[in-house]
């Protein structure tokens, strides 16, 4: 009662509190129970809300500011790293980083907030509710100006691995509504029993939802052992070069010895280093030139690699222009090169990255004098299509590079469906930090919304094979560097949300608003 009767600094110091637990939830501590005790108090700073001004829609919408800034202030502080790797340059923005961001997601959570307000009942049904807007705003999140779904509320929900299983079902959206819902249901205990409420029944049905997610989940597990594509052996170079200002062309020579010295390693008493695999994958960006361009080292790549194995790796490319041109701008890339030097396939990124390879109004801010992270005059060129790949003795490939994987959406194709997810990222961008931990979590729920197996290739770590139900296969920690040998696991058939994407969630979210409606409607009629 405390919580609802609250106001002014002590009510936006209990929000924030409130976000900042919430934080928890996700990777490295995946704490999700906390949810219990922090998501009944936004219910109950809605139902105070209503004491406000304009049936309490502005307070409720401040509540959730707050709730949302105390959620990634702590959530995405890693994302400063980013801007001390060249200090020199970034440092001044660092407060922008670590507010600004923030600030700007937690207009989403205030949106969620001041809808929920808008068709609040008095009942358990808010619960549902809360569930429903918190939905529709995150997704809303994952799209305007690109999207940023960075930790949605439902990645609560993917550890432990039985209650990810759902994802199969009803994808990332779906699951934040269940999500919101499960973990609000405890604030109706606080209804009392007048009028035949039954308060203990929203939380009761909550733990009931939960099981059944848990026991379809082991259910599913136990149906889909991890099976192995014995003629596809994957090796993953992981450098853990840092991210800093000696990454640049003078370096060439030295990346190269240690890429290749690193990716002969071997790996255990019976390995024989890259003659172990016929697929070496090395992450994003892992050149500071542009590879095509360099005829010595596509030489020696050439030679490094063994007779029938192809190398998979992330390049800067340059657009095709006129001999004599100046390069101004580039492509973020993925190569496939066999062992006689020749470039398979490629792929250019679709999804940059707003602020780190294109800037907003990219014109107007350069003009202001300032510059993505990456310092590519004009920002990078977006590729144009999301093709899968073709891989000499293995099944086609779906490119992912960086955060292209934590949209649920970017894995389709025009082209079928693919036999396994290659994500190629460079997090050294974070430092040891739990940004690469969440990032790793979100990659992984891909795997098993589509059931299929992801590849996962990172500079600094976590590089990682997970099967098609999210089993880690193989992985090498945050910080290490090394190499990484596994099998590919096979692919299973093509889940639900594979099949039809996001109309079950949005089944779900309409479904709920129907009933919130009409219990509100309801009430006012009575």
């Amino acid at each position: 009662m405390a919580i609802i009767l609250s106001w002014g600094w002590k009510r936006a110091a209990i929000a924030f509190v409130a976000g900042s637990l919430s934080d928890l939830a996700m990777a490295p501590f995946n704490a999700w129970p906390v949810l219990f005790m922090t998501f009944p108090v936004a219910v109950f700073l809605i139902d105070g809300a209503g004491a406000g001004r304009l049936r309490g829609v502005p307070s409720a919408a401040m509540s959730g500011f707050w709730f949302g800034l105390g959620y990634f202030v702590p959530g995405l502080y890693w994302i400063g790293y980013a801007f001390l790797v060249d200090a020199s340059t970034f440092a001044w923005l660092l407060p922008f980083a670590l507010l600004g961001l923030p600030a700007y997601l937690a207009l989403f959570t205030a949106f969620g907030f001041a809808l929920a307000r808008l068709i609040w009942p008095r009942d358990a049904s808010r619960v549902i509710a809360l569930a429903v807007c918190l939905t529709i705003s995150e997704w809303l999140r994952g799209q305007v100006l690109s999207g940023f779904p960075w930790n949605s509320f439902g990645y609560a929900l993917s550890q432990p691995l039985a209650l990810a299983q759902t994802a199969s079902l009803i994808g990332l959206w779906g699951m934040t509504f269940f999500s919101v819902a499960i973990f609000a249901s405890p604030a109706v205990l606080i209804d009392g029993r007048a009028k035949g409420r039954l308060p203990w029944l929203a939380p009761a049905i909550a733990a009931l939802v939960l099981v059944a997610m848990g026991a379809f989940g082991a259910l599913r597990l136990s149906m889909h052992p991890t099976a192995m594509l014995d003629k596809v052996k994957l090796r993953i170079m992981q450098p853990n070069l840092e991210q800093d200002a000696k990454f640049n062309y003078s370096a060439k020579a030295a990346v190269m010895q240690r890429y290749l010295a690193l990716s002969d390693r071997a790996s255990g008493p019976q390995s024989t280093g890259v003659r172990d695999a016929n697929i070496l994958i090395w992450p994003e960006s892992a050149f500071p030139f542009f590879l095509t361009r360099e005829a010595d080292v596509m030489a020696e790549i050439a030679d490094f690699l063994p007779k029938g194995a192809v190398l998979i790796t992330g390049s800067v490319r340059a657009p095709d222009l006129p001999p004599g041109s100046r390069i101004t701008r580039a492509y973020n890339s993925i190569y496939i090169i066999d062992h006689d030097g020749s470039v398979l396939a490629v792929y250019d990124k679709l999804h940059l990255v707003p602020f780190g390879e294109f800037l907003p109004f990219q014109d107007l801010l350069e003009r202001l004098g300032l510059e993505q992270l990456t310092k590519v005059q004009g920002g990078f060129i977006p590729g144009n299509v999301h093709n899968t790949l073709e891989i000499p003795g293995a099944p086609r490939a779906l490119p992912l590079i960086c955060y292209e994987a934590i949209f649920p959406a970017e894995v389709a194709t025009r082209d079928g469906r693919p036999g396994w997810i290659i994500n190629l990222t460079n997090d050294g961008w974070f430092g040891i930090s739990t940004g690469p931990h969440q990032h790793m979590q979100q990659a992984r729920l891909r795997a098993i919304e589509q059931g299929l197996p992801l590849v996962r290739a990172a500079n600094t770590g976590i590089s990682a094979v997970f099967d098609p139900l999210g089993r880690i296969v193989a992985q090498l920690g945050l910080g290490i560097e090394g190499v990484l040998d596994s099998r590919l696991p096979a692919a299973i058939a093509p889940t639900i949300y594979a099949r039809v994407g996001d109309i079950p969630a949005a089944m779900i979210v309409a479904l709920g608003l129907l009933i919130v409606l009409k219990r509100r409607f309801t009430k006012r009629t009575s």
